[in-house]
């Protein structure tokens, strides 16, 4: 990937992040779990969300086929102090976002679904 498509991608996410207060970070991860671009705070690990990004889409993915649920749109994570959410880029990757405990999802997923439309474009 060339370095204007990944300055591209990180400016998205970015932008994303300051439009959408509760998300606290937000990466695009190939479906092989390398990362592609992000917007993640120094004290979290890049590989470590990459991995744990594509296992997830890839569970998600055949968890939705097995089960009859047609293709996967999105894995919704919700733990203690927030959420995990991933939205599929195109068929090659997906957008992981780290959101607030008291996040708006309904506006967290609008403005995903923007940015991975967005990104689709660079994958």
């Amino acid at each position: 990937m060339t370095m204007n498509r990944t300055h591209e991608m990180v400016s998205r996410l970015k932008s994303l992040q300051a439009s959408t207060p509760d998300i606290e970070a937000s990466a695009v991860v190939s479906v092989d779990g390398l990362i592609m671009a992000s917007a993640l705070p120094n004290d979290v690990e890049e590989d470590r969300v990459s991995a744990m990004s594509a296992a997830m889409l890839s569970l998600g993915e055949r968890i939705a086929i097995e089960l009859g649920r047609g293709t996967l749109d999105q894995v919704f994570i919700r733990g203690e102090h927030g959420y995990v959410l991933l939205m599929a880029v195109g068929t090659e990757a997906v957008l992981t976002a780290l959101a607030r405990k008291e996040a708006k999802l309904g506006l967290v997923f609008l403005d995903m679904r923007r940015t991975a439309a967005e990104l689709a474009r660079f994958v």
